[in-house]
């Protein structure tokens, strides 16, 4: 095949971690080009918090926080168990060494990190769990003032925490604003960062806004084209190599050649309903996941069909959520940790630790619904001391829209036997795992599954409670219920790959020219989720190192295929360009 329309070293599919690839494929002197299928940069990235999992970055040792690969690969053994197929010993070590280096890489090229500090592994001080670190490995980034941008700044989506500069690692302590004057300092803080930004023209943006804003201003200035609105279609193959690409654009199918390899960084399947259907753990149609729009599985598919090696593909980044009024899905997750709640199956019964981390959470909804039929959807058990301290559902506390009483969205009664008969939950049962829970309460210590114990079980809970930040009673009326599902935010599994990126075939062999990187992959974490930011880390990690290894075989090859570019060019005449690979 020699008719190509474009012509570039290297090609990400996805613009999320998959920037990270392009940027270090540029510094390296290869050319670059990552296709994007909506209209905005980022990919699910850009949503969420912009945090990055990362064991011995170098922000740790700076403020007195001592870890080694020693202490992350044993605390990966512990949470994510033996080693399998996506999270073998040779890919846990390669992350954990070229996690420190990538985030070195990026500072020099002009992001800049902070440390979460108290953000908590999410498995720390769980016992029979060794190397976890209570204040946490994970990175977010400074704010940013999306004007350096230029007419770019247009392609990031909305930032998470709205026009506020709020950090992600602020988020746990600000929504105690009612609790604790530490909280209230927290949010003056916040209040006089977005102020002063505004004073000064800047537009600041934290979270993932921020991570992929300070991402893209040098792929911008090192001349990678990002071409949005443009959908991955299928891999090119020739001689069992992958080549290449095809990739709509406009009203045009352009055939575009990746002289080095192809990154497929574009995310899992969470919107795809015949996916989850054929995929997922059931019930689950798609309608509670929180992914972006464009997570539709195509690089999955076209993977699928190359005869790649698969795991975890039923996996999800799950989180306990809530479906509003309006249908739209809405993560719980700091609420159902704090003290005054529970969740309970169709029977009334407690069934896990509800604080727990939220994956993990959604893991054992889904197995106790296998085993009983009673897990999805669970019940999330308030009264009205937890309304009245904390936020729920995006509601500030105290004020309970009248809207999610009249729809019958949050059940209300003076009674726990009356909001029992309202969510068909057997009265006396409900009653008598309150009354149980009540004792645990008072004196701190859940007999049942060992609520609080943790580290981030306590980072999410209410810090000025005592004796326990994750332990209250549910006996202040009235009391509220509402209907709690395994959402998401993302699917998690897929091709299999080695400690080069490199995606493999059945047999275990890499298949030339192709690299995979983020969701669509079988994750290095397995099936656990051992700290925020894992899924970011997991995805700009290795599209770094996949970038690594194209750039170390280029330069040892010759590259000289004689393909004459034809002309049809790559991005439109309205959307921002830079310069960069070969076209007409």
């Amino acid at each position: 095949m020699t008719d190509w329309d474009y012509v570039t070293d290297f090609l990400v599919i996805g613009s999320g971690g998959g920037l990270v690839g392009a940027l270090r494929a540029a510094a390296l002197g290869r050319e670059a080009l990552v296709v994007e299928k909506t209209a905005f940069i980022g990919g699910s990235t850009g949503m969420s918090g912009g945090v990055l999992w990362i064991p011995a970055n170098p922000h740790l040792a700076p403020g007195g926080v001592q870890d080694s690969m020693d202490e992350a690969l044993a605390y990966l053994a512990d949470v994510v168990g033996n080693p399998e197929a996506g999270s073998t010993l040779a890919r846990r070590r390669t992350y954990i060494s070229t996690g420190s280096e990538m985030v070195e890489f990026l500072e020099r090229e002009g992001v800049r990190f902070r440390h979460c500090d108290g953000y908590s592994d999410y498995y720390a001080d769980v016992r029979g769990v060794r190397g976890g670190i209570a204040r946490g490995r994970s990175l977010e980034c400074t704010p940013y003032d999306v004007n350096r941008l230029g007419p770019w700044a247009r392609y990031l989506r909305p930032p998470a925490a709205g026009g506020l500069a709020l950090f992600t690692g602020e988020v746990a302590t600000v929504v105690l604003l009612r609790r604790s004057r530490r909280a209230v300092a927290t949010a003056a803080r916040v209040a006089v960062r977005t102020v002063r930004g505004r004073l000064r023209g800047q537009k600041l943006v934290t979270n993932g806004a921020s991570l992929v804003g300070q991402i893209l201003e040098p792929v911008i200035h090192r001349n990678v084209p990002v071409w949005t609105e443009s959908a991955f279609e299928d891999l090119v193959v020739e001689g069992g190599r992958v080549i290449g690409a095809l990739v709509h654009k406009g009203d045009r199918t352009l055939r575009v050649r990746a002289r080095d390899g192809v990154l497929l960084a574009a995310g899992g399947y969470a919107r795809n309903k015949s996916m989850r259907k054929k995929f997922s753990p059931q019930p689950n149609n798609a309608e509670w996941t929180s992914a972006n729009p464009g997570d539709t599985g195509d690089a999955l598919r076209a993977a699928m069909r190359l005869g790649t090696a698969t795991a975890m593909v039923d996996e999800a980044i799950w989180i306990p959520t809530v479906v509003m009024p309006d249908g739209r899905p809405v993560l719980v997750n700091g609420e159902r940790g704090k003290p005054g709640a529970i969740i309970v199956d169709a029977d009334g019964r407690r069934y896990f630790n509800e604080s727990v981390a939220y994956m993990e959470a959604g893991q054992l909804m889904y197995r106790h619904h296998r085993e009983t039929g009673g897990g999805v959807p669970s019940w999330l058990i308030i009264d009205s001391r937890h309304r009245s301290r904390y936020m729920f559902a995006g509601s500030m506390p105290g004020r309970t829209p009248r809207e999610w009483l009249a729809t019958g969205f949050l059940k209300r009664s003076e009674t726990l036997e009356g909001l029992a008969s309202i969510c068909g939950l057997p009265s006396g049962q409900l009653a008598a795992t309150v009354r149980r829970f009540n004792r645990f309460a008072a004196v701190g210590v859940d007999e049942d599954f060992h609520r609080g114990g943790g580290a981030h079980e306590r980072y999410q809970g209410d810090f000025t409670h005592r004796p326990n930040a994750c332990l209250g009673p549910i006996d202040k009326p009235p009391f509220y219920a509402v209907p709690v599902y395994p959402g998401d935010v993302g699917t998690v599994g897929g091709m299999v790959c080695d400690e080069h990126a490199r995606v493999l075939d059945t047999e275990g062999h890499p298949i030339p020219g192709l690299y995979a990187a983020g969701n669509c992959t079988a994750s290095v974490m397995g099936r656990a989720y051992p700290g925020a930011g894992t899924s970011i880390g997991n995805s700009a990690v290795f599209s770094y190192i996949a970038a690594n290894d194209c750039a170390a075989h280029a330069a040892a090859a010759d590259h000289t295929d004689g393909v004459e570019p034809s002309a049809i060019s790559g991005p439109s005449d309205t959307e921002p360009q830079t310069s960069g690979g070969t076209h007409g």
